[in-house]
Formats: structure tokens, sequence, C-alpha cells
């Protein structure tokens, strides 16, 4: 019997290429994951090909690892015909040393519409370093360096979900310029003493919404700054922290104005502040009307709901004239729990422009602390037109 043909050995399988497929994988073009070797070159390369990849699906990969990176900035516009997809599964590490960030960003993305920004990944700014120890830090705004660990630049229609972001140079995320942006379930942590580390804070921006996250850190839990409007926070806990404050406004010439702001059904938990508008003494005139602060637990607060026209973190201001920021049309309504300092609710309206139109609808907080005087659990310094107190235990 004539032997069978010997039949050819099977074939390696196809090597399949990530990017043909729209996945950009970050240690394709040389990440390292040791955390030790600084990466942002190759970010940069996967970035570039990702952005201008014109097919429906792209993504921007990193994998699991821990990557090492200095300032970096995602520019656009893309290309891609979609949102483009950026899966953060390994950790960032920012490099320690304040002289490696010529600019006040660490990660920053700029000029883009339509992105998605997920994953399992920690954002690690390494703040305790040396940003916390800067001297001017401990007594004022005023540090030397002031470092974002992730901002988004006029960016438009982005969502930023499911990622941790831990001790901040300075501020965790920053929204500036932007539109139609949703961070959801988003988690934020610093120490309570680390300074300026703001959770989110939003600045000229529009249409931004909050939801489902939790915020610990030594500043703000939320900020919200001049040129904002409609402005959504909801299912937030925060603390600890100094709250969930509207400005600060007033510091500077031609500020544009603040309006459209819910803050609701959220969670306090030991912070220096409850809910907050703050403006500076001796200001330009603005305004900021249009808000209401709703269905919110507090336990274990200081000063549970204030508004603050004499704001003055260095105590050294200039005092010589009355805030022009003209504040209107606030309501808190349905906000219980317990408070730790002498007063629940603290006015100090401007003189020159009164509070107008204030209103505090189902306000009970129990005072934790014995006051001189029982009675003096409501404050109000300055001018107001139109207080209207309803079923609330003053």
């Amino acid at each position: 019997m004539a032997p069978s043909p010997k039949s050819d050995p099977p074939s390696d399988p196809p090597i399949i290429n990530s990017r043909d497929h729209g996945v950009f994988d970050v240690t394709d073009y040389g990440a390292t994951r040791n955390s030790e070797t600084e990466s942002s070159s190759a970010f940069l390369e996967a970035w570039d090909e990702a952005c201008n990849h014109d097919d429906n699906e792209t993504t921007f990969y990193v994998p699991e690892g821990r990557f090492l990176l200095g300032p970096i900035t995602f520019n656009g516009p893309c290309r891609a015909k979609s949102a483009i997809k950026i899966e953060l599964v390994g950790d960032l590490v920012a490099l320690a040393g304040l002289e490696e960030f010529p600019t006040s960003e660490w990660i920053d993305f700029r000029q883009l519409n339509g992105i998605i920004i997920y994953g399992q990944t920690t954002i690690d700014g390494q703040g305790e370093g040396e940003a916390w120890k800067q001297k001017s830090c401990k007594k004022s705004a005023q540090c030397d360096r002031l470092i974002t660990s992730l901002k988004l630049s006029d960016v438009s229609n982005a969502v930023v979900r499911d990622i941790t972001l831990s001790n901040g140079k300075a501020f965790h995320v920053t929204i500036h310029g932007s539109r139609n942006i949703t961070i959801h379930n988003v988690h934020i942590t610093s120490p309570w003493d680390s300074p300026n580390t703001d959770g989110i804070h939003i600045s000229h921006s529009s249409f931004v919404d909050i939801s489902n996250s939790s915020i610990g850190v030594g500043d703000d839990c939320v900020s919200v700054g001049p040129g904002s409007f409609n402005i959504s926070v909801s299912h937030l806990h925060c603390g600890p922290g100094h709250g969930i404050s509207i400005g600060s406004l007033g510091r500077y010439k031609n500020e544009e104005d603040v309006r459209g702001i819910r803050v609701e059904n959220c969670t306090l938990n030991g912070t220096s502040n409850g809910v907050r508008v703050k403006t500076w003494p001796t200001s330009p005139p603005s305004q900021a009307r249009d808000m209401v602060f709703q269905n919110i637990a507090m336990n274990n607060v200081s000063n549970p709901i204030i508004i603050d026209q004499e704001y003055c973190p260095s105590h050294s201001c200039n005092m010589k004239s009355p805030s022009m920021v003209k504040l209107s049309d606030i309501a808190f309504k349905n906000i219980s729990g317990t408070y730790n300092t002498e007063f629940e609710v603290t006015m100090w309206c401007s003189s020159a422009v009164p509070c107008e139109n204030i209103s505090l609808a189902n306000v009970n907080l129990s005072g934790l602390v014995q006051c001189n005087n029982q009675q003096g659990r409501f404050s109000l310094t300055g001018g107001i037109r139109g207080l209207e107190v309803l079923s609330s235990s003053f």
C-alpha cells in the first residue's frame, strides 16, 4: 500500500493587531507597568493614533499595572466617528516632584467632543510629597504650585465613571469651559488635612451632572465657580471636607454669572461646612441665582447652612466695601441631621446688594454642643429682602 501523503503541520494563528480593531494599548507603544519608568511619551503616541482613527469604534486602553506619568495633555479635536472610549484598567501615578510640572495640570483632556473615561483605575496624584508641604498652603489658597489631577478643558459630551482619584496635589477634578459632562460613580479620597484638595471644581461650564459618587478630601467636596449654569449634584456622599460650595465668587473682575444649581439627595458627614454660598468682600458686580439645596442629610456638620459674603480664608482681605455679588432665589429644603457649631443657619449677606428671595423649608437640625444662647441658632448679618421660613426648627 502506498504511504499516505504527509499533511502540512498546522500553521500558527494569525497575529491580530489590536490597532486594526480600534484598540490602542499604551503598552504597544512602550509604556511600562512598573511605576518606575515614566511613560508619558508612550501614552501620547497611543493617543495620537487613537485620536486620528476614523472608524466607528476607538478605544484608548491602559491595561493592568501601575503607570508613572508626568504632565500630559490629550489634545483634540479627533477624527473618531463616535465617542472615544478611554478604558483605564491600570493605575496612573503622578511624578512626585513639583518641579516636573510647568503648568497647573497633570492629566488634561482638551478640545474634545465625545469621550468616555472609565475603568477600575486609581489616579494617584502623590500629593503627600512636596505639594502638601508648601508653607503658603497652610495659611491661604495662594500656594506656590497647585496641580490638578484630572482636567477637562473645552470638552463637550463626556462621561467620567467608575474611577477612583486619590491624594491630589491640589484639585482632583476640574471641569472648565465644558458642556454636557456626566460624572457618575466616581470616588475621590485625600486626608482631611490635605490643603486645597477640592474633589470636583466646576467653572465656566454648563449642563454638568454629578451623581452616585463619594468624596472625602481636605477642601470642598464640590465647588462651583463663575460662569457655570445648569449644574446638578445628586446622591453624593461628602466627608471629610469643607462641604458643597457655590463659589468662591467675586474675586476677579468681569466674572460671569452663576445660575441653575441643584444639589439634592446628598449626605454630608463630619464636614467643616454643609451647603454654602461664598463671595469675596470688595468684589466687582456679578450675580448668582436660582439655586436649590434639598433632601440633604447632615451628620455632625459644622455650619450646616451658610451664606458668607465676607469670605476671606487668609483673614487678610480688603474689607473696605461689601461684596457686590447679588445673591437671589436660593432655596434650602428638607435638610435634617446634627451639627456641632452655634448656628445651624448663618447668613452674612451683603449690605450693598442684599440677598433676595431666600427660603428655608423643613430645616430640622439638632445641635451637638451646648450654646450660650439656645435660641440663637439662626444668625443674620447684612441685608436680605424676602426671607421665607416654613416648617423649620429655629
